[in-house]
């Protein structure tokens, strides 16, 4: 039995939140092909594959914060125009990858992130990266896994209407 199937309390609570999102971001992407996942739909850059890829790319960065600290993180005030042109690749699901290929590396993520919820104290505080968007200069490790849930609950609201605007297919309704 692993320590995420023994969490109790507030553990299991971030849990099943973090869960609920991630179902509801990967539930947008059933039944679609590499190229639909590819599609974008809207004005938007986004799309599908893309969307999922950049998700699971935020939470491990943010996963590697809490095991490592900032220095895990990538630093945005030192990046050049190469490392930003990768990163804008986040959002895209690249010639060569599969949506499949992003969905399993997103499960491997997730399961690496729920064993540290299930084990890090989460009252640690760790200073944050330097960044222009943080008006704090440090977040507990709690603060953290509440940031992954929020960003996968909004990244799944954007996929939906991706995926509304694709081929009519909801999450819900």
């Amino acid at each position: 039995m692993t320590s995420t199937e023994t969490a109790t309390g507030e553990r299991a609570d971030l849990l099943a939140v973090l869960a609920k999102h991630r179902f509801f971001l990967t539930f947008t992407a059933r039944d679609l092909t590499d190229d639909q996942a590819r599609q974008r739909t809207t004005t938007s850059e986004l799309c599908l594959g893309g969307l999922i890829k950049h998700v699971a790319s935020v939470e491990r960065g943010w996963a590697n914060f809490i095991a490592e600290g900032a220095s895990a993180m990538r630093n945005f005030a030192e990046m050049t125009e190469e490392d930003f042109a990768q990163w804008a690749n986040d959002f895209r699901l690249l010639p060569g990858e599969t949506l499949a290929g992003v969905l399993a590396e997103y499960e491997a993520v997730a399961r690496r992130t729920d064993e540290l919820v299930a084990t890090v104290d989460l009252d640690v505080r760790q200073e944050l990266p330097k960044a222009p968007w943080y008006t704090e200069t440090e977040w507990s490790n709690r603060r953290v896994v509440l940031h992954i849930a929020a960003e996968t609950a909004q990244h799944a609201g954007h996929a939906d209407i991706i995926r509304e605007a694709l081929d009519g297919q909801k999450t819900m309704g």
